[in-house]
């Protein structure tokens, strides 16, 4: 299985992502892509030697992969500040299996999600794939 993990800022939701990830599917192709280098490196400084920066990496790598796993806002034009480009947002979108972690700072509220931590999220997506 080939998973893309996408973050953006400073890519501590991907990190944890990726950890989890790596701890559950040892056998996957875990491949971070980041929206800035700071996101990116911090993603592989969880376990990946994968990694691409920006939208074309986005673009190529959406549809290559099984799964993409990542903050909501990375469907969301110009969402993280405006990192997510409106291309980006659409490539991610048009992947089959998309698994996103609520987060209310991209500027999106998702109606009847539970108030739960982070990392409550971050598991419940790998426990999904």
């Amino acid at each position: 299985m080939r998973i893309m993990i996408m973050d953006g800022q400073g890519g501590g939701v991907g990190r944890s992502l990726v950890e989890e990830l790596r701890l559950k599917y040892p056998e996957a192709e875990l491949i971070a892509v980041g929206t800035n280098a700071a996101a990116t490196s911090n993603m592989m400084k969880g376990g990946t030697a994968l990694g691409a920066t920006g939208e074309n990496a986005v673009i190529y790598n959406s549809v290559r992969v099984d799964a993409i796993v990542g903050p909501v806002g990375i469907v969301v034009a110009n969402a993280m500040l405006g990192e997510i480009t409106p291309k980006m947002a659409e490539a991610v979108a048009s992947n089959p299996r998309v698994l996103l972690i609520p987060v209310n700072r991209c500027h999106v509220q998702v109606m009847g999600v539970e108030n739960k931590k982070l990392g409550d999220y971050i598991k419940e997506a790998v426990d999904k794939l």
